[in-house]
């Protein structure tokens, strides 16, 4: 079994350069500025243990450096933000409180606006030393997303930055008592919680799936996918590459003129995938979400912050209270309609302006409406935040703990109101569902597709070949060392005496390969989009086109060179577009970059897509151990190449090239093409297309988490599941198990 190592760079740099000086910080290459941003994202909840971050902080003083922003408004802002208070360090942080979203731009202004490479360091040091840590974190990231002086940067994982947020509170507990008892602990009692001492001072605890003590339903059969580490990454960093809260002439990335668009579709996107998971166990359609009628299925996050705090449950057949919510839940609702409205209508008038909704490239301000806001262009609205127009945190709010209303700082976040836990609730993706609906509202009144724009000439597909699709469960190590206190000896040394490991189930899948024969006549370049959705639903029923196409998950899209002829195109999965493999831990890493001259010298697998990759093991649904029938879609099109492009973008072999979320972007066709709008199956099917069935197998294997909860659990102990009354002779049929899934509105 692989461990990861103790922090053995951590030291070396935490002595290393006691003083730091502008000169060093401008002749930084981009080695040096990674491991800065590394120090500055360590431990984040301990005090700094870095004393060249330590004197900077201390003595940079930003009211007296003015000039050393090219927006000095920006610090003028700051300025009185610091003077009435931000968010205390220890507290929770959440951007969907109003107050702490306007101290994070704010924040996140002076980073990004800083001059230059030392006056952002500068910076970020400062706030390391007196911003709250969650915050910091966040703002940081953002900026360094951002910044073209920050390009080729790649941020530590947040689920090793704050364990909190990924890991069970029982883990983390261990974790604790492993600390304070130096390891000693009752063997009965690590055999009960799968503890292990892997090597010197490095301990591994297991997260057992199979602790059902807080099931309160059976969507607690997705945790596996829903509470994936990496499918939350992915979410997390999706939106600190394009939070909602960020003006449009802030991102400087030129292929996101269609970054709404981009957010539309990821999070349908997200919404299929989850579908495809449900099927694999049994599930139906998702319920959308409604404001009439109460949630059935509740959620226990079993989840606890640094400072102690749990972040709540929300039991089965959760009603809205109204009055609790001061009437967000009434905004949200007339918001939504008026939205719904301007799309039926085909346009609307919002700050004095009318934008319509009419023409494919509208969806640039459908998306603004529905997970943005739309800013009057002028000095007074420029630079305000409206919280209140974000339709998303609306609705997270009333199934919440409404935060938007609660106090400024002191708040009891629920889990929908992290990007880093939203994905885990069930409800969240009913939410979705409905935000879903305003989309595909937009897209059924545009026109079908014409046989123009789906066929072309002189190209067809004449086979399509796929391995056999088996997925299984394997295991992985997280460092939640983090999450763990160091002492005054630890902070010393520059690194902790002991190191914990949370031993993870997760979903993978065996390898496979995909073989595409394509006849053209002529030597072009096209673009090659492959789709996986479903064939039948969970009953068994053959899904109409029409319907299934929403469910469609995006598997892989790539441009391609056409030669006059036959071409075989072999897609191995692991190489599969805009997919991240395990990510390299943060010690790793930082060993890495400490024995290389450059940075492009890190293997390039190790770091590509690192902040854009969707996890290469959730490629493939489950499945079921019989097998599950779906469709595999694979169409060619013409490259339409949007204009200005950088063509040197194309070279997928070019070492500096570690992030580039998704080739589709330098088509012209909408993103979901040509399954997006409504299909006219009487010229929808061209030679240059092809469906296959294919069938996903489950692997079944014995966990030893279940095996250990299910020796240790008196199988009888749960005296509800018996029936009372079956030494009697009575000639009913009483039982008095508790169905923990029947809704008491049904009855």
């Amino acid at each position: 079994m692989r461990v990861i190592l103790c922090f053995l760079g951590l030291l070396a740099l935490a002595s290393a350069r006691p003083d730091i000086d502008d000169t060093t910080i401008v002749n930084m290459d981009v080695k040096q500025k990674q491991l800065f941003i590394l120090k500055l994202l360590n431990n984040i909840l301990q005090p700094v243990m870095y004393k060249d971050i330590e004197n900077i902080g201390k003595n940079f003083k930003i009211h007296e450096n003015v000039q050393l922003y090219t927006k000095q408004e920006v610090v003028k802002t700051f300025v009185s933000h610091l003077k009435d208070g931000f968010l205390p360090r220890g507290e929770v942080f959440t951007i969907h409180v109003d107050r702490q979203l306007k101290e994070t731009v704010t924040l996140f202004h002076m980073l990004y606006y800083a001059k230059d490479f030392t006056t952002f360091l500068k910076t970020a040091c400062w706030m390391r030393m007196n911003i709250n840590e969650g915050m910091f974190v966040y703002v940081l990231s953002v900026a360094v997303r951002h910044r073209e002086d920050c390009k080729g940067i790649v941020l530590p994982p947040p689920y090793e930055i704050y364990p909190y947020y990924y890991v069970r509170a029982d883990v983390i507990k261990n974790a604790y008592l492993l600390k304070m008892k130096k390891g000693l602990l009752d063997r009965k009692l690590c055999d009960f919680y799968g503890i292990k001492k892997a090597e010197k001072d490095v301990y591994i605890i297991d997260e057992n799936v199979y602790d059902i003590r807080v099931k309160l339903n059976d969507e607690d059969r997705l945790r596996y996918f829903t509470e994936d580490i990496d499918l939350n990454t992915y979410y997390y960093y999706f939106h600190i590459d394009y939070p909602f809260w960020m003006r449009d002439d802030v991102i400087t990335n030129k292929l996101m003129d269609r970054r709404w668009e981009l957010t539309l579709y990821v999070y349908q996107q997200i919404l299929a995938r989850y579908y495809l998971e449900r099927l694999s166990n049994g599930f139906g359609d998702i319920t959308i979400f409604s404001w009439n009628k109460p949630i059935r299925k509740g959620f226990w996050p079993w989840l606890q912050t640094h400072n102690g705090l749990e972040i709540p449950p929300r039991f089965n057949n959760f009603v809205f209270d109204t009055k609790k919510h001061n009437g967000v839940d009434l905004l949200a609702q007339e918001y939504e309609k008026i939205i719904n409205d301007a799309i039926i209508k085909g346009h609307i008038e919002i700050n004095g302006l009318r934008l319509e909704l009419t023409k494919p490239e509208d969806i640039e301000t459908l998306g603004k409406l529905i997970y943005g806001t739309v800013d009057k262009n002028d000095s007074v609205t420029k630079n305000r935040i409206d919280a209140y127009r974000y339709l998303l945190i609306m609705m997270k709010a009333t199934v919440g703990l409404n935060t938007v209303t609660s106090d400024k700082y002191f708040v009891a976040p629920s889990i929908l109101d992290s990007y880093q836990t939203a994905l885990r609730d069930p409800v969240f993706y009913q939410i979705q569902k409905r935000l879903c609906y305003m989309m595909l509202l937009f897209k059924m009144r545009l026109p079908s597709y014409t046989r123009e724009e789906l066929y072309f000439p002189g190209v067809k597909i004449d086979n399509v070949v796929v391995d056999k699709l088996v997925t299984f469960f394997d295991y992985h190590l997280m460092d939640i060392t983090n999450a763990v206190t160091l002492n005054d000896e630890e902070l010393k040394k520059g690194t902790p005496d002991m190191k914990f490991l949370v031993r993870k189930r997760r979903m993978n899948h065996q390898p496979f390969k995909m073989t595409i024969d394509i006849m053209s006549d002529k030597t072009v370049d096209c673009v090659v989009r492959v789709f996986l959705g479903p064939k039948e639903d969970h009953m068994g029923r053959l899904l109409d086109l029409n319907l299934n196409r929403v469910n469609f998950v995006e598997l892989d899209t790539f441009l391609y060179k056409l030669n006059s002829g036959k071409n075989t195109i072999v897609r191995d999965s692991v190489d599969m577009h805009n997919i991240v493999r395990d990510r390299i831990s943060t010690h790793d890493l930082w060993k890495k970059i400490d024995t290389v001259a450059d940075l492009k010298d890190i293997s390039i697998k190790d770091i590509k897509n690192y902040h854009t990759g969707y996890p290469a093991r959730l490629v493939l649904p489950k499945g079921k151990v019989g097998g599950m029938k779906m469709l595999l879609y694979v169409i060619v099109t013409p490259l339409r190449l949007v204009d200005n492009v950088d063509i040197n973008v194309l070279d997928t072999t070019r070492r500096d090239l570690i992030d580039f979320r998704s080739t589709v972007l330098l088509d012209k066709m909408p993103l979901g093409y040509p399954l997006d709008r409504t299909i006219d199956t009487g010229k929808f099917f061209t030679p240059n297309m092809k469906f296959v069935d294919v069938i996903i197998f489950h692997k079944t294997q014995v966990c030893d988490m279940k095996t250990r909860w299910d020796k240790y659990v008196l199988r009888n102990y749960d005296m509800v599941d018996e029936d009372t009354v079956k030494d009697y002779n009575i000639d009913v049929d009483i039982k008095t198990k508790v169905d923990r899934d029947m809704n008491i509105f049904d009855i």
